[in-house]
């Protein structure tokens, strides 16, 4: 029995760490110096081939490098930040119903069996008879009515690093961007794989040009735990059959 206690105490505190961190405070931000995007900072990958200038190059307005006045400044290498622009205005209206009817009767009566029914007539009680041997009325029906009615609305602006040039010269690209206020933490984060050419002269792209996008707006604190059912009430939701 103590050892049972033992190892649902042990449950209950594993389960509580996870909001431990910002009882009666503020929770705290993701910390940098071990993200993923500050490691692709750090390591830019291969060098890149350096392009041979002529003298009067040097003194030019325009020349082939990405710091000239003209040069393309657009992320296309490990290290370097794009801004992901997320504009969501979804909308889905389904309605459907159907519906069914059936009603069906069957009847059977041997009034005249070589005398068989008036034989069994004098034996069974009083108002019973086998003129109407056997009677059978069914009917059901069913309807259903469904309807789904969505609306979704996102506007949002976050700057994201390149993690990875792939071979065929995609880009592997991850950000992220957290916002307190007051006592609840935002979160959005967004990755997937973009074309160097679908990347603006601004250097931005929309999330619609991002390839296997995963884009995640949500949040931590006070507010996000009283929101959301107790472990014990969601063991219990997955566990009871009715």
């Amino acid at each position: 029995m103590r050892i049972h206690l033992t190892g649902f105490c042990l449950i209950l505190g594993l389960a509580a760490c996870g909001r431990a961190g910002h009882i009666g405070k503020e929770p705290d931000f993701t910390p940098q110096a071990e993200s993923m995007e500050q490691a692709a900072m750090f390591s830019p990958g291969l060098p890149e081939v350096a392009i041979y200038e002529r003298p009067a190059d040097q003194a030019s307005l325009w020349n082939a490098g990405r710091r000239s006045l003209l040069g393309d400044r657009r992320a296309m290498k490990r290290g370097d930040i794009l801004t992901v622009v997320i504009e969501i205005d979804d909308q889905a209206e389904i309605s459907n119903s159907t519906s069914r009817s059936r009603s069906g009767t069957e009847s059977l009566g041997i009034p005249q069996l070589f005398g068989l029914p008036q034989r069994a007539d004098e034996k069974l009680p009083e108002g019973a008879t086998m003129a109407d041997a056997v009677a059978i009325n069914s009917a059901s029906k069913s309807g259903g009515d469904g309807s789904v009615k969505r609306r979704e609305e996102l506007t949002l602006r976050v700057a994201a690093t390149i993690m990875q040039v792939l071979p065929n010269g995609v880009l592997s690209i991850q950000g992220s961007q957290e916002v307190r206020v007051n006592y609840e933490l935002r979160e959005l984060l967004v990755t997937g794989y973009v074309r160097p050419e679908d990347i603006s002269r601004q250097n931005e792209i929309t999330y619609d040009k991002i390839a296997s996008a995963r884009i995640s707006y949500g949040g931590r604190g006070q507010i996000t735990d009283m929101q959301q059912p107790r472990i014990g009430q969601q063991v219990l939701d997955a566990v009871l059959p009715f």
